[in-house]
């Protein structure tokens, strides 16, 4: 490591780490704990307050104070100038930020390293939108000097349930609206990866964030998660995870009419045409599988290669994914870490020793790894050809390193396996052809679709999801109105009303 050693973060790891409500750490009201384990060796990083419904309570409490207090006192220019100085702290740390996010869940130093760009962009995007939270003033056709009103106020309490795979950017879908627009957070890392979510809360009250404003609760999903799933005194839940929590969520969100964003994972095509750059196509998708060890909800896991190319693209792809170094990510010359945990390493494994009976072929990769790396939760980059899509490597999300080939001969073939899927999150196309490219993106049933790339996000963009892979924008304008809610306003200018309407 070039700048810091696993040591330098070591007080941070050395004893249990409580949640953070209301500006400082805290036990759970039961007092107890899980721990936090380093996926690359097994070994305990620290342990965690466990929470529970008690803990939630203080945490919306806590977070409910914050909103009605002070805090919904603050400025446009202060919130954004609170922001920037975010901005600067995340930027003066990240090595420390990246470094605590690898040792967590397994994602290499070169890749956490990476994101920081993404990260300060996010930041600042969201810096820029505290400034874009007003309303507008409308024409009406009533009588009388009635001036009619839109305007834009903050939801309140918004509890964000997140992934295990990319805590370093999914808490900003939360935190970002939350600062942007003046509500107030309850945050609920996974289990699995928490530490990094934890360490934010605390950067963001060396910034001058008020107590209560932003708060982490740590525990499991049924103990932590869904209790804030269900409190009636949240107002917005944002979550990301599986299609069944998703759907439990939102039949939750009825017991007060919360609003709801749910990204529930995806199945994506990756259609790799015979006149695309393949020196340019056969990386990119690649990674687009193996980056993050296959633990990305957009990861193409269904590359549909042109058949007239297929032999060529499949040595290719073997040879790559052979030449991938594999191993703990702490390493900078790592390219693929480990699987999050024992439990998911089973079930990416299961659907490796299941495939073959189905009649794919597996081309390259499929065994868990030995040796110095037996402690850790690694398995090699894995491809299987002659896939159709009614086996469950091509209908299911296995949420590890494995891409399934699926070959077909013309567009019309391309878009009708494209679309053969439950989830609809995202989707690629490799072609030279702008004609062929563009119904792709009409046709493809994706709330994000990349033409020539894969994986780019902008936080001024953002993405989208469609079908079971959820519904709401994550980023982007869209993203940060969906923290406020409209407000219809008439303001009669004359002392005496000429219009009394009833309804």
């Amino acid at each position: 490591m070039n700048t810091i050693t696993e040591r330098a973060l070591h007080p941070f790891l050395e004893s249990t780490i409580g949640h953070w409500i209301d500006g400082r750490f805290v036990e759970s009201v039961s007092g107890k704990t899980l721990e936090s384990l380093n996926p690359a060796t097994g070994d305990v990083l620290a342990h965690l307050a466990a929470g529970d419904t008690h803990d939630v309570d203080r945490a919306v409490a806590a977070a409910r104070r914050a909103f009605e207090g002070p805090w919904s006192k603050w400025t446009p220019y202060e919130r954004q100038a609170l922001l920037m100085r975010v901005h600067d702290i995340v930027d003066e740390r990240f090595e420390e930020i990246a470094l605590l996010e690898t040792l967590d869940m397994g994602s290499p130093i070169s890749r956490t390293r990476a994101l920081k760009s993404h990260i300060l962009q996010e930041i600042a995007f969201y810096a820029t939108q505290t400034m874009h939270t007003g309303g507008d003033i409308l024409p009406n056709s009533l009588p009388g000097s009635i001036m009619t009103l839109n305007v834009k106020a903050p939801l309140g309490v918004v509890g964000a349930v997140l992934a295990w795979n990319n805590p370093l950017v999914g808490q900003w879908f939360g935190v970002g609206g939350t600062l942007a627009t003046g509500c107030a957070l309850v945050l609920k890392p996974a289990e699995l990866a928490s530490l990094s979510v934890l360490y934010l809360a605390k950067l963001l009250t060396e910034a001058g964030l008020p107590d209560g404003v932003v708060n982490v609760v740590t525990g499991y999903g049924l103990d932590a998660g869904s209790p804030l799933a269900t409190h009636r005194n949240v107002d917005r839940i944002v979550f990301t995870g599986s299609i069944g929590t998703g759907q439990r969520i939102v039949e939750a969100s009825a017991s007060n009419v919360k609003r709801v964003q749910v990204e529930l994972g995806g199945k994506s095509p990756d259609i790799v045409f015979a006149d695309a750059d393949l020196d340019l196509a056969l990386p990119s998708a690649a990674m687009a599988v193996f980056n993050n060890s296959g633990q990305i909800c957009t990861a193409g896991t269904r590359l549909l290669v042109q058949r007239s190319i297929q032999d060529e693209f499949v040595a290719r792809l073997s040879e790559f994914a052979q030449s991938l170094r594999v191993g703990n990510g702490i390493d900078p010359s790592v390219q693929m870490g480990p699987l999050i945990s024992q439990v998911q390493l089973d079930r990416v494994l299961n659907y490796v020793n299941g495939a073959a009976p189905e009649g794919a072929t597996m081309v390259t990769g499929g065994a868990r790894l030995g040796g110095d790396l037996a402690a850790g939760y690694f398995i090699e980059p894995t491809v299987f050809t002659d896939v159709t899509s009614n086996m469950a490597i091509a209908r299911e999300e296995i949420f590890g390193p494995v891409i399934s080939i699926i070959g077909f001969d013309d567009e019309e073939e391309a878009l009708r396996l494209a679309n053969a899927s439950d989830y609809g999150l995202a989707g690629a196309v490799w072609t030279r052809n702008i004609s062929t490219a563009m119904r792709m993106v009409h046709e493809i049933k994706a709330g994000t679709v990349w033409v020539n790339c894969y994986g780019f996000l902008d936080p001024a963009v953002g993405m989208a999801c469609y079908k079971q892979s959820g519904y709401g924008v994550k980023g982007g304008p869209h993203h940060v109105d969906a923290f406020l809610y409209d407000k219809c306003v008439y303001i009669n200018f004359e002392e005496r009303s000429q219009v009394n309407v009833d309804r």
